[in-house]
């Protein structure tokens, strides 16, 4: 509503001076306004007309715009042309040019004659830029959007031709001023070659009217840590939590460079292991950030070994991210106690029946065990016997010769697994009742 009052006003206020004028008028008005671009490529428009060497006013009017508040007077005696430098009109309106006779000192004294209508429109800015390394630098792409609607079709400014607009390549460092990098290109790509994160790149859009900026892609650093469990059973998955953090580069025209702190979901993450010392480093699991730049990624477990995280280097859209990596953390294994119990799952026999107590581990490693039983006079674990463990399982069978209550456990030794040691266990509490 508040625009519309606007547009009402000036259409008023260009109503009631055109009736002033008329009443004022003594001169005759000029004739033939035309305006054209300036020769030699110049950021003006050239307006000439035709009158009686009389003095001359010059205004810009808007239609359905807002005028602005340019005045030009030209003395008798010179040329009938004048440049306004682009930067007079307001961008993306309607506007005319107003030639009338008259000075600074006695006011307008004619009609007004006016130019045929032109718009200001700026350039379209580009809009899903997209990044890919090539080399040692970038490669981006962008496309660019139909132009709106012309409300004035082949006005006398009008610019001719399919590609009318420039891109001029920029990039923005932390600390720095946004540079140019290149001359300004017509095309919908662009090479930009040894750079690397953290950098902002960005189009500097250009048509005869105006500069725009858009076109911008991210080059991000990333940085992470990690924590990653000190043991761990074999073959039961451990989890590994940290935090990415990204550092973009945030730019405005007339400053410099400021580096900022992002940390969004979404951001791939890599677990890394080395299966046997001086081994390559293999994944071992993958995952992705949530909100806050947190990840929580299950890794399974095998022998003793090391593990880093990194954040690859990876493209989303119009960002790239640089990779970084984790300090290596060492977990080491435990054998795993898979079972360890009585045959049949008694607990409670006759005295002189015959038991057997077994356990099985993983890995399923060759080796030999000791049973123990607890001895309550001394309260200490006393070896009862030594039994070979094949592929992981051992077992004893005795009789149970004498009534009470007895306590007994496996002890498993640790063991080598991929040039790396491995922790041994013992097996829970298991108590035997004979009657």
């Amino acid at each position: 509503m508040g625009g519309m009052r606007r547009v009402l006003a000036v259409a008023l206020a260009m109503v009631a001076g055109a009736v002033s004028l008329t009443a004022c008028a003594s001169d005759p008005a000029p004739t033939d306004v035309a305006v054209a671009w300036a020769p030699n490529g110049r950021p003006a428009v050239v307006v000439t007309w035709k009158d009686t060497a009389q003095p001359n006013r010059i205004t810009i009017e808007g239609v359905l715009s807002e005028s602005p508040s340019y005045v030009k007077y030209i003395p008798a005696g010179d040329p009938n042309r004048w440049e306004i430098p682009t930067s007079a009109f307001p961008p993306d309106g309607n506007y005319k040019i107003a030639v009338a006779t008259g000075t600074s000192q006695g006011g307008v004294t004619s009609d007004l004659t006016r130019s045929p209508v032109f718009d200001t429109d700026g350039p379209v800015l580009p809009t899903a830029a997209a990044v890919a390394p090539q080399g040692r630098g970038i490669l981006v792409r962008w496309s660019v959007p139909a132009a709106p609607q012309d409300f004035t079709p082949n006005d006398p400014l009008d610019v001719k031709g399919n590609k009318t607009q420039r891109y001029v390549p920029m990039i923005g460092r932390p600390g720095q001023m946004l540079k140019v990098i290149g001359p300004a290109t017509t095309a919908n790509r662009q090479v930009v070659k040894s750079v690397k994160p953290p950098y902002v790149f960005q189009l500097r859009t250009q048509n005869e009217w105006s500069t725009r900026a858009g076109g911008q892609v991210l080059g991000l650093t990333s940085s992470i840590n990690a924590a990653v469990p000190a043991l761990a059973q074999f073959s039961v998955p451990i989890r590994i939590r940290g935090r990415v953090i990204l550092h973009q580069v945030g730019c405005d025209l007339e400053s410099p460079c400021t580096s900022k702190r992002a940390t969004p979901a979404g951001v791939p993450v890599v677990v890394l292991t080395q299966v046997a010392p001086g081994a390559r480093w293999t994944p071992a699991a993958r995952g992705s950030t949530t909100g806050g730049g947190y990840y929580d990624i299950a890794v399974p477990t095998g022998g003793s070994r090391p593990y880093k995280i990194i954040v690859p280097e990876y493209v989303k859209g119009g960002m790239l991210t640089g990779t970084s990596t984790s300090r290596p953390a060492y977990t080491k294994s435990v054998v795993r106690v898979a079972s360890a119990g009585f045959a049949g799952g008694d607990t409670a026999v006759a005295r002189g029946s015959m038991v057997t107590v077994s356990v099985a581990v993983k890995p399923a490693m060759n080796t030999t065990v000791m049973l123990q039983a607890w001895n309550r006079q001394t309260r200490r674990w006393v070896d009862s016997k030594a039994l070979p463990m094949r592929r992981g399982q051992a077992a004893l069978a005795f009789k149970a010769a004498q009534p009470g209550d007895f306590v007994y456990r496996f002890v498993i030794p640790g063991a080598m697994m991929f040039g790396r040691p491995m922790d041994g266990t013992t097996t829970p509490q298991l108590a035997l009742h004979v009657r």
